[in-house]
């Protein structure tokens, strides 16, 4: 008997093939077997995974559309405070201008799936106002489950979805190739770009055209703040008989301005940060590798990350322990963290003499306090998960988390508008926030649902300091 070699499939038929096994999985998933299920031939590996994540995530797959999250004002002043608002002309220019006559979706959304702007062909556009594919719609992995924004944004990096691979029903109409937009300096995730419509959504070359458009739209913000940093750069220095130590706070502080959240040096291209807020052991990223840190070493991290000029072991030391820290207890620990960081990066191990970080590091703490300092509090609340290294009883920590939740406090109770007030109430440190609250209740209609659960909050807190 002779071996029959068959030819390999074309790629409508190897399309169709992956849409048939993908609706395949979908019966399973209706009854309730996929969850458990090892393999699914067929379906790839990418797309199994995001629909396991899904359903952990209890994303519902017979959800007709997505929910609104964000109403007219409310999306008017967040795209307006936004990092992504400065480069939207790039991205009109490459994508959204050829897609008006060619059946295609332009998307752009932040860093937690929700989308800001759509454009694109009009008709296009009322077709999908029914899945609810509009500014302000929520398309996150954890509320619609696999679409290529909120899975972009899950994994980091580009992907296409076609048709019957999006976990939602109501999608499989319709195919998308979404790229993540990462800040050029800090590497901070800042949200994404999506091209939605038909089979021409996932072509071979649709994914280089995104992949190219975030590019070039991440070297023009990397343009605006080179100027914005030449411009400061030329102004008459201020104020010049104030102390060495003022001028040098001052300095940072422009330099932050020009560099955007994270405030990095100009030429750094490295996604290096770390993530204090509502932590007790930080997450240290460097160059695509994650670290989860001891708290003493998250401890150290913070401190020098935030001492950019360095800190002898003395000040170090200060800062690190309460009452008088030993010096060689100190110089114990950095051992231990230079040969962790040795492991990670060997570029990222401190110099000594004094202890210096040797590449930019951004902390979560930092982006907020740039963002506030911008007069962006509704992006730095986003960014704001809670109080950085609560645990930690070491002197510098103390006084940073005091200032960076402080401030945070304080720019929502000034400028904050009753929902802004009600997810910083939902904080743990603003559990028994009364001016919060009460500020909340002002301004919320006479008739919002909300009102109740102020109310009961209120005299919740009232009973507690009566007892």
């Amino acid at each position: 008997m002779r071996n029959l070699i068959l030819p390999p499939a074309s790629d409508g038929e190897a399309t169709t093939l992956a849409q048939r096994d993908a609706l395949a999985a979908h019966e399973q998933l209706g009854a309730h077997a996929f969850p458990d299920a090892p393999e699914i031939p067929g379906l790839r590996r990418l797309i199994r995974e995001s629909w396991q994540r899904s359903v952990k995530l209890q994303a519902n797959p017979d959800n007709p559309e997505a929910p609104l999250v964000l109403q007219t004002d409310e999306l008017e002043e967040y795209r307006r405070q936004h990092p992504l608002a400065s480069i939207m002309p790039v991205i009109h220019k490459l994508l959204v201008q050829p897609s008006h006559d060619s059946g295609l979706l332009v998307a752009v959304g932040d860093e937690v799936g929700r989308l800001l702007w759509v454009e694109g062909d009009p008709a296009l556009q009322r077709r999908a106002e029914g899945m609810m594919f509009v500014p302000g719609a929520d398309w996150s992995e954890a509320t619609v489950g696999t679409s290529a924004p909120g899975t972009a944004l899950a994994l980091g990096r580009g992907i296409q979805i076609s048709g019957a691979e999006h976990y939602q029903r109501s999608v499989h109409a319709w195919s998308c190739t979404a790229v993540p937009f990462h800040d050029p300096d800090s590497g901070a995730l800042l949200g994404v770009v999506d091209i939605t419509g038909k089979a021409s959504a996932v072509a071979a070359h649709t994914l280089s055209l995104v992949e190219a458009t975030v590019a070039a739209a991440q070297a023009q913000l990397r343009v605006e703040r080179l100027q914005l940093a030449a411009t400061l750069a030329s102004r008459p220095a201020r104020r010049r008989n104030t102390s060495t130590a003022s001028g040098s706070r001052s300095a940072r502080s422009d330099s932050a301005r020009a560099g955007g959240v994270g405030g990095a040096k100009e030429g750094s291209l490295y996604r290096n940060s770390l993530q204090l807020l509502a932590r007790d052991q930080a997450l240290l990223s460097i160059e695509g590798k994650t670290v989860a840190l001891s708290a003493r070493h998250s401890e150290i991290l913070a401190l020098l990350s935030t001492h950019p000029a360095g800190l002898s072991a003395e000040e170090l030391s200060f800062l690190l322990y309460p009452g008088d820290g030993p010096t060689m207890t100190l110089r114990a620990e950095m051992v231990r963290l230079r040969k962790i960081l040795q492991q990670l990066n060997p570029a990222a191990v401190p110099e000594s003499r004094p202890y210096k970080l040797t590449m930019d590091l951004v902390p979560d703490s930092g982006q907020v306090l740039t963002c506030l300092q911008r007069g962006a509090h509704r992006i730095a609340l986003e960014i704001y998960r809670g109080a950085v290294l609560p645990r930690s009883e070491a002197p510098g920590i103390i006084d940073l988390r005091d200032r960076v939740s402080s401030l945070m406090r304080e720019a929502v109770l000034t400028d904050g508008s009753a929902e802004t007030l009600l997810k910083y109430a939902a904080l743990p440190e603003a559990r028994d926030d009364v001016a919060v609250r009460t500020a909340a209740l002002k301004l919320l209609p006479l008739r919002s649902p909300k009102r109740a659960a102020i109310v009961a909050d209120l005299e919740r807190l009232e009973a507690e300091l009566s007892a």
